[in-house]
């Protein structure tokens, strides 16, 4: 019997092995076993979208998956935690199988020294914040024939720092580039995304989100921060661009520094709002320079998400723009009764998109996390965006129509 707490695991899915545990359609997950499908009906039906989890600790996680059946023709993706794209769309024919490896990041709330990351009421149900490590098949027919997981210790983490426009999106048809940026990466590298909906600068750090990561951080480790969009509704003394803004990321800066991490400002996503002659308004106020002159005097590397999304909208145009975001007629989704215009928070595609301009922006600066970009990576050209017809995502089967915190 697998232990709860185990860090390697082998299984195979309806076939048996001397090596491996065979999973069966009826083999639904126990906080006792250990393991087992998660979070849909049992027994499971053939080629339907379906989670399986396993209980570890806190840590990175290589995942080896091998694809495809005996019996039928597959098309599968292979998402983790709250929809963290991993491999996409991935055909095989019947008797074909083909083998991908990634890493997943897991984590729970607790902090070494005792004390705890503060995560909202909502937060309690999210897939990142649990013991388990969860992952997703989907696809129009998703097939794994078999899966091993175990623990690695010796690749870079590259821990994510934002809001909404960057956590993993849990429901459906919300999206962040967070949780998409993670398609174009091998096995060599893990991303930890500690984003979340409304979070500010201030508010990361005083919920122990930065005290959690600096507890975890090692030399070599990638710290990216984009914040803004929240930053810049706060009032008060004391409050501001260039003061209590700045002062954060100075604080997250050098704090990741000592641990021997390299610090990347990622300045914040526009928001999709059009002059009358088709050009983005700048919304952000004073924060995307004030970022900038942080980084200015502490030596600190800039991705221009802030130019780069400009482009992407204004390419796209005032109305084709909208099919990067949650713009949605009333019916589109269960339950959602009426229409669904959010200029703030993109749908997959355009989360996809932006997760190319964060690896555009990597490329710009020469970092030495691109050996472990994908060889079926091609460059990007915000100018130049991909046709939104050739994108295919399955929904997931978690929705909300709900709007994220944040704006």
């Amino acid at each position: 019997m697998i232990q709860a707490q185990a860090q390697s695991f082998n299984f195979t899915f309806g076939q048996k092995s001397k090596t491996a545990t065979n999973i069966t359609a009826a083999d639904s997950f126990s906080v006792e076993k250990g393991y087992g499908y998660d979070f849909i009906n049992i027994p499971r039906k053939a080629a339907t979208p379906f989670y399986f989890s396993v209980n570890v600790p806190d840590g990175n996680y290589k995942v080896t998956v091998r694809l495809g059946s005996k019996k039928a023709k597959a098309s599968t993706s292979v998402r983790a935690e709250s929809r963290r794209l991993f491999v996409e769309n991935v055909a095989t024919k019947k008797g074909e199988f083909k083998e991908f490896s990634f890493v997943v990041n897991k984590r729970d709330t607790k902090i070494s020294d005792g004390s705890a990351v503060k995560i909202k009421p909502r937060e309690k149900n999210k897939l990142n914040w649990d013991d388990k490590l969860t992952i997703e098949f989907n696809g129009d027919a998703p097939a794994v024939s078999e899966m091993k997981i175990e623990r690695i210790d010796n690749v870079p983490t590259v821990y994510l720092i934002g809001n909404s426009t960057v956590v993993d999106q849990d429901f459906e048809p919300w999206a962040s580039w967070g949780q998409m940026i993670t398609r174009w990466f091998d096995d060599g590298i893990s991303f930890a995304n500690y984003a979340e909906s409304g979070e500010r600068a201030s508010s990361f750090i005083g919920a122990n989100r930065f005290k959690k990561i600096h507890s975890l951080l090692k030399k070599g480790d990638y710290v990216f921060i984009e914040f803004g969009h929240n930053d810049q509704k706060e009032k008060g003394p004391g409050k501001g661009a260039y003061y209590n803004f700045s002062t954060h990321l100075k604080e997250m800066t050098d704090m990741a520094r000592a641990k021997g991490a390299t610090v990347i400002f990622v300045t914040p996503t526009q928001r999709r709002s059009f002059d009358k002659n088709g050009k983005i308004k700048e919304t952000h106020g004073d924060y995307p320079d004030a970022m900038r002159a942080v980084a200015k005097r502490e030596n600190v590397q800039v991705i221009e998400l802030h130019d780069m999304t400009r482009t992407f909208y204004e390419t796209m145009g005032v109305e084709n723009s909208k099919k990067a975001f949650v713009h949605y007629k009333k019916g589109s989704f269960p339950g959602m009764d009426k229409d669904m215009e959010d200029n703030t928070h993109f749908n997959p595609y355009g989360a996809y998109e932006l997760a190319k301009c964060i690896i555009e922006g990597m490329k710009q600066l020469n970092l030495p996390l691109l050996k472990n970009l994908r060889e079926d990576y091609k460059p990007f050209n915000p100018a130049q965006p991909d046709d939104v017809s050739t994108f295919k995502w399955n929904n997931s089967p978690f929705i909300d129509v709900q709007k994220p915190d944040g704006n």
